[in-house]
């Protein structure tokens, strides 16, 4: 399917009062985090939906593929449920690509957050569906999160403003400014989908990555590998994430420089949205201005529609 071909479905937006359906697409979650999160979302006025089976287990998994794929499907088919939030990233949401109904998450567009291994999920609705997705921070990561962490999921979610996120400790890589849809996530999970049908296509986009406990050479190897498969061909704009525990900053750009060396495209680094703090909710497949000279990423219209009354 082609996504440049179909509407970009931009999802009903939540309100205090709304139900938040809770998934576990990729490894288990730490109880006592979890449950601390569910604080933090009904301190926001919404209620959530935890079911029995999202504590399941199978080794590194939270349940069978599956077991997984169907409690997606199920919060995307229930209309009672608003927008998911995913409990936990860490391994597996590749795994559960295949099982999924995406004919159903089309006609039932909802609000979904997640970030790190979660980006394949992101991704991958928004290449199948052309659904506008949400990086952002987990049930799990809540319970430790700043407080502007949580205004920028709040606002990202429910709030009919167009975004504008500033960077404030942004670095100018490459001068100049692009627009174009959003895309992108942790570079690891991205590089893992090449090669399969789930494959994203980063053309006229503004691609941002992020990522967490990889050496500068594996981030070379990962860009450089992207690069040889064609995946920046056209690319508007590149912005840097977060990369925590990745060795020095400075490592990074110079090898992103490298990369695109031959890419007339603005570059911003220092963004704050993936493992650091804090990490920024950004609406995924949604239309932007990115200003590299000004640190700033723009959006063109609210990252979710209004409700439409349906009784």
């Amino acid at each position: 399917m082609d996504v440049k071909k179909k509407k970009t479905l931009v999802p009903p937006r939540v309100l205090p009062g709304d139900t938040i359906g809770i998934a576990a697409p990729a490894s288990p979650f730490d109880t006592d985090s979890f449950y601390r999160g569910i604080n933090i979302l009904e301190s926001m006025g919404f209620h959530t939906v935890v079911s029995d089976d999202l504590f399941k287990k199978n080794g590194y998994l939270a349940g069978s593929d599956r077991h997984r794929a169907r409690l997606v499907n199920t919060l995307f088919s229930d209309k009672k449920i608003k927008a998911i939030v995913c409990a936990r990233g860490g391994f597996g949401s590749i795994r559960i690509l295949s099982f999924l109904d995406f004919e159903t998450i089309r006609k039932n567009p909802k609000i979904f957050v997640g970030f790190s291994d979660i980006s394949a999920l992101l991704s991958g609705f928004y290449t199948k569906c052309g659904l506008v997705t949400f990086h952002g921070p987990m049930v799990e990561t809540l319970a430790d999160a700043d407080q502007q962490t949580k205004h920028a999921m709040f606002s990202a979610i429910s709030s009919d403003i167009s975004l504008k996120i500033k960077s404030e400790n942004g670095i100018t890589v490459r001068h100049g400014s692009v627009s174009g849809p959003v895309s992108g996530g942790n570079l690891s999970t991205l590089c893992h989908l090449l090669g399969t049908p789930f494959q994203p296509d980063f053309k006229g986009h503004i691609l941002i990555i992020e990522d967490r406990r990889e050496p500068a050479y594996k981030i070379d190897r990962m860009l450089s590998q992207m690069k040889l498969a064609g995946c920046f061909d056209g690319l508007g704009g590149l912005i840097l994430g977060s990369f925590e525990d990745c060795g020095m900053m400075d490592a990074i750009l110079r090898i992103v420089d490298d990369i695109f060396k031959e890419a007339p495209v603005p570059i911003l680094a220092g963004f704050d949205m993936g493992h650091g703090k804090p990490n920024l909710t950004i609406p995924m497949g949604l239309g932007a201005k990115l200003d590299a000279d000004d640190h700033l990423l723009l959006f063109q219209e609210p990252a979710t529609v209004p409700v439409i009354n349906d009784k």
